[in-house]
């Protein structure tokens, strides 16, 4: 299998960790923000391309148009369409497609009957080729937050607001999370 990663990176702690994670493990990354009508799009797609910047791997660029409006809190389907957002989008002949779901979360698509079930998907689709790296999905945010810590890599990069405020609004869920982690 090629050592190439196309990374869906949200412009998050998480993403960015698994971007620079998979680097270490040998890769050549290429990241992949996705804006698909989430309140934060403008924010995350920021962070992204300084994270991307900063971090020296190139960014592509995805939207959907959609008259959906969606608010925050889980978004059901979310990650499978990113998945196959990057799968139709990508230029890669073989390696992987890189989510950086971790545990300790209740949604579908953090679960490693997600991470399967997609895994197979893209297999399928690719006759191979291609598969699903979800490297943090038995970390819990704790150890991926301890993992970016101990990499040096910019935190004050990386946006986490579901309602897409600035100053964040310290309410929903991510920003609950980066309080907790004390960022």
């Amino acid at each position: 299998m090629s050592k190439d990663a196309l990374v869906l990176l949200s412009g998050g702690l998480d993403s960015a960790a698994c971007a620079w994670f998979l680097r270490e493990q040998g890769y050549s990354i290429t990241c992949l923000f996705v804006d698909y009508g989430q309140k934060a799009a403008r924010f995350e797609k920021n962070a992204a391309e300084a994270l991307s910047r900063s971090l020296g791997m190139t960014l592509e660029n995805s939207s959907l148009k959609s008259d959906v409006q969606f608010g925050s809190g889980e978004v059901t389907g979310r990650n499978a369409f990113l998945v196959l957002v990057a799968l139709l989008t990508n230029r890669m002949r073989s390696g992987v497609i890189a989510l950086g779901v971790h545990s300790g979360t209740a949604y579908y698509d953090c679960s490693t009957s997600f991470a399967e079930s997609m895994d197979r998907l893209i297999a399928e689709h690719t006759d191979g080729r291609i598969r699903l790296s979800t490297p943090f999905l038995t970390w819990g945010k704790k150890n991926i937050f301890e993992y970016y810590q101990s990499t040096g890599l910019p935190i004050e990069l990386t946006y986490s607001c579901e309602n897409g405020q600035m100053p964040t609004c310290g309410t929903c869920l991510s920003c609950l999370d980066r309080r907790m982690l004390g960022c």
